[in-house]
């Protein structure tokens, strides 16, 4: 999400915020049973100073200092107890809230469509996950809390001390609206910074995250240099945008403690001549001094949450954003079980573009009878891959109509869909775990048995054979430890035990030694065996015995025939193919 450079409604943020924390039923009521306790025993223990000095040492009664310093122990106690037990609940009520917020995160992220995570840097989305989530969970922990107890300190205080000296308490809150009127400028000018710092800090985080994927091809064209100097400025805009946050609210404590200073001495010499001429008496005067010390913590309290704030209810509004946006689409009402399938397949007349202002498919139509297989063959940008996106409706169509077995998709059941369609794709994605875990990501349900005879069918059991913890040997960083036709030989295991009806095969032959490939084209032509396959193929001698080859140009079919039939039109894929067999240049 791109956020705006301007503060965001923070009222609305906050009021958000405080509904999570309103489903913990049971814990929120006794916490602020707490925290009123906790206010009762502070304000009790500067109150009892009144009597202490009126009652028991002016007049010299020491013989009954005991029961007023127990009083006063008891009330202390009683207040570390209190806190003791309202940290606890807070911390217990901030992790649980901040733990369903992330669950609930991680749930939209699995509902957003394709192309969401396409116009994202991942790394920014993983900035989300952890950083604005940990600033969350410390106003969840803390500052909230913390905002509640000051502003009940604030009217307390306000009253006590009202009721001891409306004149001194008058003196106090002069200076009040012009400290309030200082600190919302700050307040304004901060929260813009400390929504640029997490903003800068999700760019940096995509940066390195691309960065580390991408390591070896900087290595290889000597781009270290250039890389050192991107990442020096991202990191040199993300401290500018940070020093900036922390000067303006590094601003707040100084201006509060000039605030406080000057009320003190405002006090302390009015209220020692309304002393001398005996219009307040010592105990009181003494009660209110604590007090207007009391009252200055609150107030530089509210100043530094104010910070806080600022910084969270920024990294909120980059959560909220991401929960806000716009989920996959359900099924209709009036979907439709196919189950089980044949695996004819049926574009008509097909119009798509990933943005409104540039169409890849202009008008595509083809058939596919079930069980066939068909080879697309054409150069970069050509809609090859787009095609593979547009059936398991990674993404919609634009025009048109998609059907397989004479239904359109776009009234079949979703996840009945993609149980139905697999894809076995060049760059093989391998999850943390064993080699038995990842196969089994195919079919959940599915046994040792059946994994084994799944690798057995891929070509793949003999080289897990081989490995000394065999199908619980652990892969590492997305299978680095395997050669990439060993993860392709995973892959095409994985696809085997999902058992699909129709395959989409981007030619996973390719950058592979003639001994792996051989393997691997043996595990797919099992595969294939009475499945409905569409070939992305970038070597011709690959498709020669498909049943049809569909040649695509500029988001149209230009040729469609056998290799027999095409190599005798002497068209596109004539072309193509003598390219390929003089110079040894793949069809990309």
């Amino acid at each position: 999400m791109t956020q705006k450079n301007k503060p965001q409604n923070s009222k609305k943020t906050m009021l958000r915020l405080f509904s999570y924390l309103s489903k913990e039923e049971k814990t929120l009521p006794l916490i602020v049973v707490l925290l009123i306790l906790n206010i009762v025993c502070t304000l009790a223990t500067s109150y009892l100073l009144r009597p202490l000095i009126n009652d028991y040492i002016l007049p010299k009664k020491f013989n009954e200092f005991p029961f007023i310093l127990t009083l006063l122990g008891s009330v202390y106690f009683l207040g570390v107890l209190v806190v003791f037990w309202q940290n606890r609940l807070l911390v217990h009520l901030g992790q649980n809230t901040i733990t369903k917020l992330r669950q609930e995160l991680f749930e939209k992220m699995e509902r957003l469509p394709i192309h969401f995570f396409d116009k994202h840097k991942h790394g920014d989305l993983m900035s989300r996950y952890t950083n604005d989530m940990d600033r969350i969970s410390e106003v969840l922990t803390d500052s909230l809390a913390d905002l509640f107890v000051s502003i009940l300190m604030l009217i307390s205080i306000f009253t006590i001390m009202l009721y001891i000296s409306p004149l001194l308490t008058l003196i106090v809150f002069i200076t009040i609206p012009l400290m309030f009127l200082a600190v919302q400028k700050i307040v304004k000018r901060s929260r813009l910074y400390f929504q640029n710092q997490q903003k800068s800090m999700g760019e940096l985080n995509g940066y390195i995250e691309e960065m580390i994927g991408g390591s070896s091809v900087i290595k290889v064209f000597n781009h270290e240099e250039k890389v050192k100097k991107d990442f020096r400025e991202l990191n040199n805009k993300l401290n500018d945008e940070s020093e900036k946050a922390q000067l303006y609210s590094g601003m707040m404590m100084p201006l509060m403690q000039n605030f406080n200073t000057l009320n003190y001495v405002f006090i302390t010499v009015i209220g020692a001549s309304l002393a001398i001429t005996q219009r307040l008496d010592v105990g009181g005067l003494a009660s209110f001094i604590q007090y207007s010390r009391q009252f200055g913590g609150p107030v530089n309290q509210l100043a530094t949450l104010y910070n806080n704030l600022q910084s969270a209810l920024a990294s909120a509004e980059r959560v909220f954003a991401l929960l806000d946006s716009e989920p996959e689409l359900k099924d209709g009402r009036n979907t439709i079980s196919i189950e089980p399938i044949k695996g004819t397949l049926d574009f008509e007349n097909v119009v798509f573009g990933y943005t409104p202002d540039k169409t890849i498919l202009k008008g595509i139509s083809f058939h596919v009878p079930a069980g066939n297989k068909i080879a697309l063959v054409g150069p970069t940008g050509a809609g090859k891959t787009t095609i593979f996106n547009l059936l398991p409706r990674f993404y919609d169509i634009n025009a048109g109509d998609i059907k397989i077995d004479n239904q359109s998709i776009y009234k079949i059941k979703r996840k009945e869909l993609r149980q139905n369609i697999t894809l076995v794709l060049q760059d093989t994605h391998l999850f943390s775990g064993t080699i038995k875990e990842n196969i089994r990501y195919g079919n959940p349900s599915a046994t040792d048995c059946e994994i084994i005879e799944a690798a057995k069918l891929a070509t793949a059991h003999s080289f897990i054979s081989t490995l000394p913890q065999g199908y619980n040997t652990q892969l590492e960083n997305d299978g680095s430890n395997l050669s990439q036709g060993q993860r392709q030989l995973l892959n095409i295991a994985r696809a085997t035990i999902a058992n699909p009806q129709i395959l989409l095969l981007d030619e996973a032959t390719s950058n592979i030694d003639s001994q792996s490939e051989r393997l691997i084209q043996k595990g797919l032509n099992r595969l294939m065996e009475g499945k409905t396959t569409l070939i992305i193929a970038h070597r011709l001698s690959t498709v020669r015995n498909v049943d049809k080859i569909l040649v695509i140009e500029n988001g149209q079919i230009v040729e469609e025939g056998n290799h027999e039939e095409l190599i005798a039109k002497k068209g596109v894929y004539e072309s193509l193919y003598k390219e390929q067999y003089f110079n040894g240049n793949p069809i990309i």
